[in-house]
Order: C-alpha cells, then structure tokens, then sequence
C-alpha cells in the first residue's frame, strides 16, 4: 500500500494551496520542498476573482481579505491623458497582498491540518512510475530517502528538473518582454492601479497594503532601471513622476516568457502551476492561473486506489486551454506595454479608448480580472 494518496513536488503558492485543498477532502496529501526557510520575495501580488475563489476552498480566503488590499478599480494613461479607466465590482474584487504572505497562510493553513504536510529541505530527485504506484526518491540533505504515493504532482517552477526527466516538453509560445520592478513606501498609495502606456514603454503602479507601492517599468535597450536612481530616473522621465526609491535598494529585473508543456499528466504523475505553463507574472496571472487549476484537479480526482492510472484527460484538457487562453491575455498586455514609434503608439491609444468605451467597459474588466478563464 502507497505511503501517501498525492506527493506534491514543491511548495510554493500553487503547492500549498492544492496541500490544503486535498486535505480538507480527506485525501492524504504531503508537500516535499527542496527549501529550507520559505522564499522571502514579495514576488507576485494580484489576486483575481478566480484566484481567490481558490483560495477560499483552500480555507485562507477570509485571511487573505483582512489583509490585502482591494483595489477599487484601474486607470490606463499616456502622453499625460486618460485613455481608459476600469472599477471593479465589490463582490468580485481585486486585490493586492506580497506572495510571501500568501504563502505563509496557506503553509499555516497546510500545518495545522497535519504538522508533517510539509517536508521542508527535502530535495525530490527522481520519480519512478511503477503502473500501480510512484516511487518518489528524495535527499534531505542527511541521507536518501524514499516514500510512494498513488499520484505525484510536480509543482517545482518553471526550470523542473523533474518536467524534463519526464520527457514532457517545453514549448515557447509568443509573447515576451524584459521588466524591473521595486516595491516602496508610499503614504498615498491609494486603492486604485495605473497603467502608463507610454510611446518609450509601460509604467505600471499598482498599490499595496500598509502604505505601499508596486512600480513596474518595461525595460528597453539602453535604460539604466539597475539602480534606485537608474529605475526613480527612468518613472520621471516618462511618466512626469519621480518615486521616492530609497538610495541602496535595488530593483528586481526579469524576462517575462510563455512557456506550455505539452502534457500535463503521464501515468501517475501530472504538473502543476510553473512547471506546467509559464506567463507574465505580471499582476500574479500565472499564480492565479495555478490556483484555478489545482482545485480543478483536486474537483476531477477520482478515487486512487485502483489499480490503473487515473483518468484525468478531461482536466488535462481543460486546464492546458485555460492556461493557454490566459498566455493569449498576457501576450495582448505585453504588445500593449512595448515601446513604439510615436505613430505607432497613436494606433495603439486608439485601441485601449475603445476597450475603455462605456459599452466594452465589462468586457474588458473581465478580461483584466481572469474571469472566464
């Protein structure tokens, strides 16, 4: 008899939310995390309405709403003028709350439903699908170890090692752009998010709880976004607002990527979250993404104590579509934040008044929230 009902590979936000989704079922669920202490990163920020939806089935949504922030709504903007300005209805909110703290609910939740749901600083090496069960190899850094489980899911980020041990491939879908980002004090952060699509490049400033302020620029050849001054400098001279960096930090710099595997289940073992898809993180699309798909998966479990694989073919279907019409989103966002030409960008200004138009208004608020994804 398997050790365990589902081994999940990594415990990050999409990890520990299908941890607390499985055990509030019954299902004996353990998360192995090759980490020693939690990632201390703010990392992604936005929950959409389908995200917190997970959340609540993961038993932390209530948590989560004491401590984010709910955005009231966003303003997009260029050359100094409003092109299109979007509210979010209060009973399918927005919000904004660091992925640190996420993580640490929903780590509290997993633990508190058993102490041991979580084997911190256990590295898993190798998975062996034996038809009936999976082997699942692990180090912890004393010694090998090794447990089995009916079913494995591989949540381990977007460089899995396992996904590649697997044979499951990594295909490049379009859409991509390089970005830094800081986080700041700002008393008057406010509850509204605004998008500069500016002719050198997007602007993004989105609020955050307890006085803070998220600043995203789309980097171009040649901007020095490095250094407090480089990144401060950079905001002022497109946008006309300089943030107030404090001198020593220094902002994150990273390359948004799409990225599909081209399975998401073989035999006994499935991907999850990262390791599954890669988009923008930019307002937490691929968390959200994640999130949404873990509870399906844990909606289309069936009973695993059978001796064949389960069947899962409709949740891989529905969620590599859902993944993909979401990379289809952000690529859309990404060639709307890119730097153009000055004429260009007219044609463009043009597009985002008519998705700001009063008749298109909840069409595109949910699209900017994920809803029907």
């Amino acid at each position: 008899m398997p050790d365990h009902d589902v081994v999940i590979v990594g415990g990050g936000s999409v990890g520990l939310l299908l941890g607390c989704v499985l055990r509030q079922r019954g299902v004996d669920a353990v998360v192995h995390e090759r980490r020693v202490d939690p990632d201390p990163r703010s990392r992604a920020i936005g929950i959409h309405p389908p995200g917190l939806d997970a959340l609540d089935a993961a038993g932390v949504g209530d948590a989560v709403r004491r401590e984010a922030l709910a955005l009231e709504g966003g303003d997009v903007m260029s050359r100094g003028r409003t092109l299109a300005a979007i509210d979010f209805q209060g009973d399918r909110p927005v919000l904004t709350l660091a992925q640190q703290r996420m993580d640490a609910l929903l780590r509290t939740r997993l633990q508190a439903q058993d102490t041991d749901a979580v084997q911190w600083g256990s590295a898993v090496g190798a998975l062996v699908d034996e038809g009936s069960r999976v082997r699942v190899l692990t180090d912890d850094g004393r010694g090998a170890g090794e447990s089995t489980a009916r079913f494995v899911v591989v949540a381990d980020g977007v460089h899995s090692p396992l996904r590649s041990a697997l044979g499951m491939r990594w295909r490049r879908r379009p859409g991509q752009g390089d970005y830094s980002m800081i986080d700041i004090d700002d008393a008057d952060a406010g509850d509204r998010a605004t998008l500069f699509c500016e002719p050198a490049g997007l602007v993004e400033s989105f609020p955050l709880p307890n006085g803070r302020r998220r600043w995203v620029v789309r980097r171009r050849v040649g901007d020095e976004v490095e250094t407090a001054e480089g990144f401060a400098d950079t905001v002022e001279r497109r946008v006309g607002i300089r943030p107030e960096v404090p001198c020593g930090e220094r902002p994150s710099t990273f390359r948004a990527t799409q990225h599909l595997a081209d399975h998401f289940v073989r035999g006994r073992i499935g991907l999850m979250g990262d390791a599954a898809h890669e988009l923008s993180p930019i307002g937490g699309q691929g968390m959200n993404i994640g999130w949404t798909n873990a509870v399906r998966f844990a909606d289309a479990l069936p009973a695993l104590d059978g001796e064949g694989a389960p069947d899962l073919t409709t949740w891989e279907s529905g969620a590599r579509r859902a993944a993909r019409r979401a990379q289809d989103r952000s690529r859309f966002y990404m060639a709307m934040g890119m730097p153009l030409p000055m004429v260009a960008a007219g044609g463009r200004e043009a597009v985002i008044r008519a998705l700001g138009a009063r008749s298109m208004r909840r069409r595109s608020a949910d699209l900017v929230t994920m809803n029907g994804l």
